[in-house]
């Protein structure tokens, strides 16, 4: 397949997700790769909190795939009416999608904000894929401005303040890395307080791209050792460290 047949392929969510798109890493693999290896791949817990945050993002950006989600009116995930209607799926409650619409919202009626994602030449949920240290890699940027040259990424956070740490520990330096290789912008995080509501508009230093190149090297190292390696034996592997 040419770049143009994968990335055709790689719209579709099924495909992104799927088997089709398990044959490229993710910025959503380094974790796994630098912290358990040979759990890459397996299936990820869903948690309600990735729930919140996928409506977020499918508020702003595809708004018409809102009905794609489940919304049970009911108090919590305890409820007998939850149990029933949910049927063993995490959905969302009708308060979480209250409030979720309310920050989207709020970031939409800031003008920074909402020139930035709505103004000029702009595209949503766009696919990328590129080569870094011998592997291939996927990526979707939530939004491309070409007028500005910029990756946007939304996020929501808990602690806005401390949204510079979390950065670091959620690997959003190595998404800004791999993503500034693959679409050749700039990255910028907007990025809002689900419980203040302020928002944060964040670009990426010299150093925070380097950071995240560190682990992407690392990550492929890891990932080269443990699945391309024919004499590599994983029963054989174990931690090493002086403390």
């Amino acid at each position: 397949m040419d770049k143009k047949e994968i990335l055709d392929r790689l719209k579709n969510d099924e495909d992104y997700y799927g088997e089709f798109g398990q044959q490229f890493l993710s910025n959503s693999n380094i974790s796994t790769l630098l912290n358990n290896p040979l759990a890459l791949r397996e299936p990820m817990k869903k948690i309600p909190a990735f729930l919140v945050g996928g409506y977020f993002h499918t508020a702003i950006l595809e708004p018409e795939k809102l009905m794609n989600f489940k919304i049970v009116d009911t108090t919590s995930r305890n409820t007998k009416v939850y149990k029933e209607i949910s049927n063993g799926e995490i959905c969302m409650l009708q308060h979480e999608a209250d409030k979720t619409q309310v920050l989207v919202e709020t970031m939409m009626s800031n003008e920074v904000c909402r020139s930035l994602i709505r103004d000029g030449n702009v595209e949503y949920e766009v696919p990328g894929v590129t080569e870094l240290f011998g592997n291939m890699w996927k990526g979707k940027a939530d939004i491309l401005n070409h007028d500005e040259k910029l990756i946007i990424d939304l996020k929501t956070t808990a602690d806005i303040q401390g949204f510079k740490w979390s950065a670091q520990k959620y690997n959003y330096n190595s998404q800004a890395y791999i993503y500034s290789k693959m679409f050749d912008y700039e990255m910028v995080f907007i990025v809002i307080d689900k419980n203040t509501k302020q928002i944060g508009i964040y670009d990426c230093s010299t150093g925070f791209y380097e950071k995240g190149e560190q682990k992407v090297k690392q990550a492929s190292e890891v990932y080269d050792m443990f699945y391309k390696d024919p004499n590599f034996k994983p029963d054989n592997y174990f931690i090493n460290q002086t403390l």
